[in-house]
């Protein structure tokens, strides 16, 4: 809601100066592309946003042609427009390339890496800065200064394209008037903002200007269109705009679910996962003052605000530069500090460098917690969690856990302050779907939560809860299922895993992750490595594709991971045994 609200007049602007079914905007990250689909052919459909079969919440190559690139994560569209400007001018083309990236996103590592390609290079492209002083939550650091200096220099002059092509125009001395206000002007803004940085790099700075001005917007858009070279307009926006609980709590609205529109507040409240995983770090670094966190722009979502609040000095927000996060992690832990970084999943993929090479490799005690894990539902193929364990399990020196439920989520949280070396515990969004009696957190030990006799049903994380279920619905069967907590993808209980397969004969495993590198094909490697004759074994798990958005149970019942399905397919196994 926040971000799409404060582009309603950026977006309008946009599409009236520029011919979306010719031109290409690429939107960083592309939370705020609901209003960019209303203009696009697409007001109807909104109500199946984000919905199972419906439209998704990110510009979609696949839904329209107005949809220049398929973007989910932040930071990524000066590198993409950039190339899409660079293969039209290969091809002899002519149209537009616009690239709009949030000010948030500007702290990424690899956009500042574009805008030195762009700056050298100089390709005639259009970047527009939204700038709202925002992430997901408030920006820091150095570039948020640079811009916060920008910002106070307001009577810095909005453009001088309009005014140097009148007056070159002007016959024989043109020409000379235009270079010697050129190089006044330079000497003008070095006074009203010092650095210039884009101007310093070789791109043509223009603004800051009132991003909820129309008018204004379609003027400056219409200046840029015949200047031949990169050039960033800098816009200035509100979060949240014309919504009042939005502008006031942008954050809480940035990626909101259901609420009340009269008084802005969720009609679905509880714990969840960061919640808990928040609490329980604020208490251990009361008694640990070796404890530090870091997060990357995202404090809000990953629990970690009233840690910020109580001990703001072992608190470390990074912005959107996961790759730093991690390395810094790996700083402190050498000098002996116990870094907790807590990350989403899929944006863990952009760290896996760092993770091997600066972390594992000097076998250091940082804490990798990666949140939402597993489905993320309405998010979609972007932000499913489901590649971690995967990615993270051949890298040599790890430990990788998950908890079933917020208990167990504590107990590996105390578990992993004793480990010396670097740990990943991954837990997923939302709460929890039970709870369960658990044993004390042994290196390698996973548990048997029910024993039985005819299958042995091995889960991990909150699959276990699914596990459980499933074996209630067998017993009605007469079928008798023990029923294991994995704990550790790695190191796996080998012995516990071997006695259950052995005396049942029949494995079925369910996991909350790709199918493919994960719990399921650790089980097969120890039947296979421990020559289990004649097991029958069936694997739970999501296809090797990226998976759509929808709800949790119309994604496992489109990929046959439903309860029904499963049951079915062990009493099938045990029939056919």
């Amino acid at each position: 809601m926040a971000s799409n609200l404060g582009v309603v007049e950026l977006t309008i602007a946009l599409e009236s100066v520029f011919d979306v079914r010719k031109d290409k905007i690429v939107w960083d990250v592309g939370h705020q592309c609901y209003v960019h689909k209303i203009l696009t052919g697409r007001r109807k459909e909104l109500v199946s946003l984000r919905k199972f079969n419906g439209l998704s919440g990110f510009p979609n190559t696949n839904e329209s042609v107005a949809d220049a690139f398929n973007t989910g994560h932040s930071s990524t569209s000066l590198s993409a427009a950039m190339g899409l400007a660079k293969a039209r001018d290969l091809k002899n083309k002519n149209y537009n390339v616009i690239a709009v990236i949030g000010d948030g996103a500007l702290t990424g590592g690899m956009a500042l890496e574009a805008l030195n390609h762009i700056g050298s290079n100089k390709t005639k492209m259009i970047i527009i800065l939204n700038d709202n002083n925002m992430s997901i939550s408030v920006n820091n650091g150095g570039i948020n200064k640079l811009l916060t200096n920008i910002r106070s220099k307001r009577k810095y002059i909005r453009t001088n394209l309009y005014s140097k092509k009148v007056i070159s125009n002007i016959p024989i001395v043109g020409t000379p008037i235009t270079k010697v206000i050129s190089k006044g002007k330079a000497a003008v803004k070095q006074v009203f903002v010092p650095g210039m940085y884009f101007e310093e790099i070789g791109i043509k700075y223009l603004g800051p200007i009132d991003g909820h001005n129309i008018k204004k917007l379609e003027d400056i858009f219409k200046d840029v269109l015949d200047y031949d070279g990169p050039v960033l307009i800098h816009v200035l926006t509100k979060k949240g705009k014309g919504y009042k609980y939005a502008e006031e709590n942008p954050t809480r609205f940035h990626g909101i679910g259901s609420f009340d529109i009269e008084t802005g507040e969720a009609l679905k409240k509880g714990k969840d996962y960061s919640f808990v995983f928040g609490k329980k770090l604020v208490s251990m670094a009361k008694r640990n003052k070796r404890i530090v966190a870091i997060t990357a722009a995202m404090k809000d979502g990953v629990g970690l605000s009233e840690f910020a609040d109580l001990y703001p000095d072992r608190f470390f927000d990074v912005g959107i530069a996961e790759q730093h996060a991690l390395t810094f992690a790996a700083g402190l832990a050498k000098e002996g500090m116990i870094p907790f970084v807590s990350i989403y999943s899929s944006f863990y993929q952009r760290g896996y460098d760092q993770v091997i090479h600066d972390i594992c490799l000097s076998n250091l005690h940082v804490i990798m917690c990666v949140d939402r894990a597993g489905l993320v539902g309405a998010d979609g193929k972007t932000h499913q969690g489901l590649y971690d364990m995967a990615f993270f399990k051949i890298i040599p020196n790890i430990t990788i856990m998950a908890p079933s439920d917020f208990l167990e989520l504590e107990m590996m949280l105390d578990f992993a302050v004793t480990l010396n070396s670097p740990l990943v515990i991954r837990y997923p969004r939302g709460g929890e779907e039970g709870s369960f009696s658990h044993k004390d957190i042994r290196l390698g030990l996973g548990e048997v939560i029910r024993k039985g006799i005819n299958v042995s049903i091995i889960s991990i994380g909150k699959a276990l809860f699914q596990a459980m279920e499933v074996a209630d619905i067998l017993s009605k069967s007469d079928i008798d299922a023990e029923v294991i907590n994995a704990r550790f993808l790695k190191p796996l209980d080998n012995k516990l895993l071997i006695n259950s397969i052995k005396k049942t004969g029949n494995v079925i495993v369910i996991e909350d992750g790709s199918i493919m590198g994960g719990l399921s094909s650790s089980v097969k490697e120890l039947i296979i490595d421990n020559k289990l004759m004649e097991i029958n074994i069936k694997c739970y798990g999501y296809p090797d594709m990226f998976i759509e958005h929808g709800s949790s149970e119309e994604l496992k019942k489109k990929y046959k991971l439903d309860n029904l399905r499963i049951v079915r397919d062990v009493k099938k196994m045990i029939k056919n045994k």
